[in-house]
């Protein structure tokens, strides 16, 4: 029996980019088990004009090597494409060619298994977990790290009604479909509501529907993106953030959605000047905004849905019929039902999450079971960050090594986060003090 150093499960950007940066290192012997049989990336999503987020420093590897093998600039020399990216001169790089960069990486790693969907894992009493897959392979290592990622989230109500609401996920696989409703509805403010909303106002005078989209922020707000802003997804931040109690992280997370919930600038401006070329062209547009509004209830008769609606800010309750409808209502992290046999090994919250701790270890050790992108909770908004994949990859490596395989920076934010360490030694007067 082959007892590997760890297993990875699950390979989205963050384990793919575990399994890059562990594939150097001569002291860890690690796998990583996936169920398709192809790496593909927010597939549903692949329009063909979006781009990332994130710049391409963000890759699987560079911030933590930048001199790795696995970069997303080696891929571009690799395939011929890396001085057209230069004379392109925009460091945000698009969504298909990343999708391409990844399943470059995952071909070409020799610690990568597709078609392995992880089924059950139990540990052992000499401390060994075994993987069991659809494929009727077992895998056995000392430590595990999960990258299963996050699923889609639909609301109760639309859930409960049933019929062919799809979640921005799968929305390209459903787009002709959509496009011959007479009305479409988009609920959600977020990039991927956002690019949905582009895309098929773009394509409403051709088809003629009408589309609605919804949102309950109050107003369809653009990604703060400030330099001073962006050291929030920096280290320290994320580490003052895990000391901070329960309940302040959760205002926390809430009161921080326009850092990493919000639409890119640019498309927020394309869609105001689609919205202006359209009226000229005569094409109307045949299109309802309406922000600060609740989806409080849905039916689905066969034909059609009645959406049930509240504003937050008049307090109104309105009905809106659609027989289109697409969610843009993000995603949620959950446990695997696989973890089922060793759940009673993990540290888990009152609601059932699990509790990372500096190193994104979750088990009672702190040194068997670790997550990649289930930690927003405990490390705040940087959990799906792309930016900072590599970051906790290394400080995974680590861990798993008990060595510096990877240095990792502490501080990189000109701000302190917290009372700085040189002001808590001064007592600061009270204001009577001070005016006697």
């Amino acid at each position: 029996m082959t007892v590997h150093d760890l297993i990875g499960i699950g390979l989205g950007p963050f384990n793919l980019g575990l399994a890059a940066l562990a594939d150097p290192l001569p002291d860890v012997d690690a796998v990583f088990l996936e169920g398709r049989d192809e790496v593909s990336w927010h597939p549903g999503m692949m329009l063909p004009e979006a781009t990332l987020q994130v710049p391409f420093l963000a890759d699987l590897v560079t911030m933590a090597d930048p001199t790795s093998r696995w970069s997303f600039l080696a891929f571009l020399k690799e395939t011929g494409r890396l001085y057209p990216f230069y004379v392109r001169e925009s460091f945000y790089p698009l969504r298909s060619e990343y999708d391409d960069y990844l399943r470059w990486v995952a071909e070409r790693l020799p610690s990568v298994r597709l078609g392995q969907q992880v089924t059950g894992v139990e540990r052992g009493d000499d401390g060994v977990y075994t993987a069991t897959t659809t494929a009727g392979d077992t895998w056995h290592a000392r430590r595990l790290v999960l990258g299963v990622g996050t699923r889609p989230s639909l609301p109760d109500s639309v859930r409960a009604a049933g019929g062919p609401a799809v979640h921005t996920a799968d929305y390209l696989p459903a787009r002709e479909r959509l496009q011959r409703c007479r009305t479409i509805t988009v609920v959600g403010s977020g990039q991927s509501a956002a690019e949905v909303y582009h895309d098929l106002l773009a394509a409403s005078p051709e088809h003629g529907y009408d589309l609605v989209w919804l949102t309950r922020s109050p107003r369809f707000f653009p990604m703060e993106y400030t330099k001073l802003t962006l050291e929030l997804t920096s280290p320290e931040y994320s580490t003052y953030f895990q000391g901070l109690p329960d309940a302040t992280r959760a205002r926390l997370l809430r009161e921080q959605r326009s850092l990493y919930k919000g639409i890119s600038g640019e498309l927020v401006d394309a869609i105001s000047d689609l919205h202006y070329r359209l009226r000229v062209q005569g094409h109307g547009p045949r299109t309802t905004l309406v922000t600060n509004t609740s989806l409080t209830g849905a039916t689905w008769d066969g034909r059609a849905y009645d959406l049930v609606l509240h504003h937050d800010e008049t307090g109104e309750d309105f009905a809106l019929r659609t027989d289109g409808l697409v969610l843009g209502t993000g995603y949620r992290a959950e446990l695997p039902a696989f973890l089922d046999g060793v759940c009673d090994r993990l540290r888990l919250d009152g609601e059932g999450r699990p509790c990372a701790d500096a190193s994104y270890a979750v088990d009672v050790t702190g040194r068997e079971v670790f997550v990649q992108n289930a930690e927003e909770h405990t490390h705040g908004f940087v959990a799906p960050d792309l930016g900072m994949g590599a970051h906790r990859s290394a400080t995974i490596l680590n861990a798993v090594t008990g060595r510096e395989a990877y240095p990792v920076e502490k501080r990189v934010a000109t701000q302190t986060f917290g009372v700085p360490e040189h002001l808590r030694t001064h007592r600061t007067a009270h204001p009577q003090e001070v005016s006697a």
